[in-house]
């Protein structure tokens, strides 16, 4: 029987390797490297014990030096997931639900964080994550990623149907832009990293098609701001300002 997850806990992949802005994860922002804004984002969500999942040693530094918790990865895996599933497995404990959080969203609200999880409380939902309105610019964007949501009228969540880099759905209404936040029951993310990849998946490049692809359901809670990814040294300043805008260190 499905239960609502009573022990979850938060991980928070990252890697140096950055093609755009190398090291990224120790960029500083505002005094404190990228890695440990993300940290303080996760913890002020206070859904449970927050881990940095790591492939360098440097980073694990930084997040104890700030009086966090790191777990060493290998360094070769092709995502996000299959880090955060190598970290589970090195942890252990009794933990009955994963919330990935992106090592480069250091404006990522805590709100937006527990709307995530909180998905999770409808025991139909394989996997939660986020949606926000797109803007204008980002209809034709293939970077920005959109979810086709089943949403009833005023609904802060729906069922995801599919994503995709092109516009979707047609027709008039609100398009929704993709945060890429995730929440998984235990089951669903062990079976997610066994699986191989789906033809979409592939096409579209899209990690969250495999789950679709195999009968994983897939719910979006509606936020009303999308974070910023930092990928690059301008995204770095936008990120600076923010986070000063807010009053965070």
């Amino acid at each position: 029987m499905i239960t609502s997850p009573s022990r979850p806990l938060v991980l928070i992949p990252a890697r140096m390797a950055s093609t755009r802005l190398p090291g990224k994860p120790l960029a500083d922002i505002n005094g404190l490297p990228m890695i440990v804004q993300v940290l303080r984002r996760a913890q002020d969500a206070r859904i449970g014990e927050v881990v940095v999942a790591c492939a360098e040693a440097e980073i694990a530094a930084a997040v104890e030096a700030a009086g966090g918790r790191a777990v060493l990865t290998r360094p070769d895996h092709p995502s996000g997931s299959d880090r955060i599933f190598e970290a589970l497995q090195k942890l252990g404990g009794e933990y009955d639900s994963i919330i990935n959080v992106q090592g480069d969203l250091p404006t990522v609200e805590p709100a937006t964080i527990a709307a995530v999880f909180a998905l999770l409380q409808n025991p139909a939902v394989d996997i939660g994550t986020a949606v926000a309105p797109g803007a204008p610019d980002d209809r034709d964007n293939p970077a920005v990623v959109k979810a086709a949501l089943e949403l009833a009228p005023g609904a802060r969540a729906g069922r995801a149907l599919y994503f995709s880099r092109s516009p979707i759905p047609s027709g008039e209404g609100v398009l929704w832009h993709h945060i890429g936040l995730y929440a998984y029951r235990r089951a669903a993310l062990e079976q997610f990293v066994k699986l191989p990849p789906a033809a979409l998946e592939q096409r579209e490049k899209l990690e969250q098609l495999r789950a679709l692809a195999n009968g994983l359901r897939i719910d979006a809670a509606v936020v009303d701001e999308v974070p910023l990814g930092v990928d690059t040294p301008q995204d770095l300043e936008k990120a600076r300002a923010h986070l000063a805008v807010k009053g965070r260190a």
